[in-house]
């Protein structure tokens, strides 16, 4: 049963072949045996879950089902979920329980899907390793000596242990594709705007987007069919129709243009790699595509424009969390200004206050102008990169990360080094585009990823692309020997 994509446990219940209170007890008991290696979930909520269950069943019943009725999921912890606690992986969140349910979350619920809890993730988002949780790391279930990727690594991590079929994530500098590619299954970010940010805490709000962590791109489709589409209460939603994501999945390659950026494969990245990346790009040969190379001349500033403009933001943010209305306070402050600096020393961990530093500095008075100003104007060389390279080609495709998954506590006290493992990925969230993760082969037995990109709001010819490659591959059905 565990190794059924999403879209075969919906359809198993479809017909019959379990029922969602079966199915949820299964991976109860399933995390419960598993996660005390892992450290994936950060709250589970089994008791609602099989309550959310027998409702799904009652609605099967009566012939009020969709697609995702009774299938059990999991939500990233940075999501809102009223009535259990939402804590973004920070001791400054961690006794808020939230009212309201994000947008996300509440498409979910209505389309039937059961929550079996929140799941780990780097401290309000920031990180790519998943170490930076006030709850401590997530380990990869390929070798738990290694990282799992982050900010999303807890959803990584559950759904490559087959502790849950599919979880939601957040991406806001690669942080649903990075931790994808390095625990061996699919992650899908959707462009900027299709899917609403309602109760998904902000961590940079230009660049934040939901996505999903599945096995498969058919699963990503099914997900993003329940979660896409306008929110008047999001202010960057766009009003666009929706199409049919999983109705598009079938269409012939024949006649595709993929584009490989030649900045992709530069100096950083291991050759082994690149070799896995470039086997898959034959394979897309042979399904009919055209591949040729494409330049984007401002990739490589991508980095140091994306470490000034998500730390301006997240220091705006974050500005919030100060001790008084909700979250951490500090006992017995003696006054305004101590409440305020023990609350949030003590509250949040060295990487968040080392970006609202950042953040703050270059927002300052005599330095707006010199790095967030120069950084916007960079910004829109870099997307303009990407609009002139969708003039040739129909999708972009590359590595994920530049390695695979290393090992845990091996870049910790490397700031720098740890923000050029999203080289590849963070330039697509400056951008706005829509982009995908997916299986593609192993190094040294650990998963390396392949990068799709696309145009803005093109995520069904996307999902078409990875779904076709995935027909013919079976990387995505891998699992970790030890957990089988």
């Amino acid at each position: 049963m565990f190794e059924k994509t999403l879209s075969e446990l919906a359809d198993a219940l479809a017909g019959g072949e379990v029922s969602s209170e079966e199915l949820t007890r299964a991976f109860i008991e399933r995390i419960d045996a598993l996660d005390g290696n892992y450290n994936a979930f950060i709250t589970t909520t089994p008791e609602e879950a099989l309550e959310q269950a027998r409702e799904a069943d009652r609605r099967r019943a009566s012939g009020d089902a969709g697609p995702l009725t009774g299938v059990p999921i999991a939500h990233k912890d940075i999501f809102c979920t009223r009535g259990v606690r939402t804590s973004c992986g920070s001791k400054m969140l961690d006794n808020f329980v939230s009212p309201y349910d994000a947008t996300v979350v509440a498409r979910l619920r209505e389309a039937g899907a059961v929550c079996l809890g929140k799941t780990n993730m780097d401290e309000f988002a920031m990180g790519s390793s998943n170490e930076t949780s006030w709850y401590g790391p997530v380990r990869n279930p390929w070798d738990t000596e290694r990282v799992p990727g982050g900010s999303s690594g807890g959803s990584a991590a559950a759904v490559a242990a087959r502790m849950v079929p599919a979880a939601t994530g957040t991406d806001t500098g690669g942080s649903i594709r990075q931790p994808a590619a390095l625990t061996g299954i699919t992650g899908f970010k959707p462009t900027y705007g299709r899917v609403s940010r309602y109760g998904m805490i902000a961590f940079a709000s230009s660049l934040d987007q939901a996505g999903s962590l599945t096995a498969s791109a058919e699963d990503a489709a099914l997900l993003l069919n329940a979660i896409a589409g306008f929110d008047p209460r999001d202010s960057t939603s766009v009003e666009r129709e929706v199409p049919d994501y999983r109705g598009e999945l079938d269409q012939d390659l024949k006649g595709l243009k993929v584009g490989v950026p030649s900045e992709f494969f530069d100096e950083g990245l291991d050759g082994e790699t690149a070799r896995v990346v470039e086997a898959a790009l034959d394979q897309y040969r042979e399904l009919g595509a055209e591949v040729r190379e494409v330049h984007l001349p401002h990739l490589g500033l991508s980095v140091p424009t994306y470490y000034v403009v998500a730390p301006a933001e997240c220091s705006s943010n974050l500005a919030r969390f100060d001790g008084v209305r909700f979250g951490y306070r500090c006992e017995d402050p003696r006054d305004l200004l101590d409440l305020y600096e023990r609350s949030r020393g003590e509250g949040f961990g060295p990487e968040v206050q080392r970006r609202i530093m950042t953040g703050t500095y270059v927002l300052s008075a005599g330095y707006y102008d010199a790095y967030y100003l120069k950084a916007q104007k960079t910004r829109k060389l870099i997307r303009d990169d990407f609009l002139a390279a969708f003039e040739e080609v129909d999708v972009l495709m590359g590595p994920t990360t530049p390695t695979p998954a290393f090992g845990i506590g091996e870049k910790t006290d490397d700031p720098i080094t740890m923000y050029l493992n999203d080289v590849y990925v963070n330039a697509v969230n400056l951008a706005g585009l829509p982009a995908a993760s997916i299986p593609a082969g192993f190094v040294n037995g650990l998963p390396v990823g392949l990068h799709l990109i696309g145009n803005f709001f093109e995520e069904g010819r996307l999902l078409n692309v990875a779904h076709r490659y995935q027909q013919v591959t079976d990387w995505h059905r891998r699992m970790p020997e030890n957990i089988e």
